[in-house]
């Protein structure tokens, strides 16, 4: 699975974590996650994420 990066602040999501902090199970594609999800270190939201 491709990671992305967060323009902002340089966080990666990487699918096969997922972000069980905010409750993003590991497996959930990048494409999957909430129109909601926002970057845990910076806040923005996906639109402000490239892959990696």
């Amino acid at each position: 699975m491709k990671k992305y990066v967060c323009d902002i602040c340089g966080w990666v999501y990487d699918p096969e974590v997922g972000d069980p902090d905010n409750g993003i199970e590991p497996g959930t594609s990048f494409d999957d996650l909430p129109d909601d999800w926002t970057c845990p270190e910076c806040g923005v939201g996906k639109d402000n994420f490239s892959e990696q």
